[in-house]
């Protein structure tokens, strides 16, 4: 889940890249039954900061799906890094409050 620095942006043929997020690495994976399990790339597990992405990965996408990627919080045409470290702290209502948000 971690980049490597590399010393020419241009990339073999097989190979893609992305831009560097100001964000959360995470791993999102669905899995039969209707669980979901967020974590970051520590192993945390971040379902119950995020219930907007479990609710969204319910309807999304087919069990036995995994995804790796990056969380971040877009506001006001930028990124908002300490809008998402508030998500980390909030569970429950709280959470819910906050994606609402």
């Amino acid at each position: 889940m971690l980049t490597v620095a590399v010393d020419s942006p241009a990339l073999p043929a097989g190979y893609a890249a992305e831009p560097k997020w100001d964000g959360f690495r995470a791993q999102l994976a669905v899995y039969k039954g209707g669980r979901v399990l967020l974590r970051s790339r520590q192993g945390t597990d971040m379902t119950g900061s995020f219930p907007e992405i479990r609710t969204a990965a319910l309807v999304q996408l087919p069990p036995n799906t995994a995804l790796d990627g990056e969380l971040v919080v877009w506001e006001a045409r930028k990124l908002a890094f300490e809008r998402l470290q508030q998500r980390l702290a909030r569970r429950g209502k709280g959470a819910a409050e906050a994606a609402r948000q």
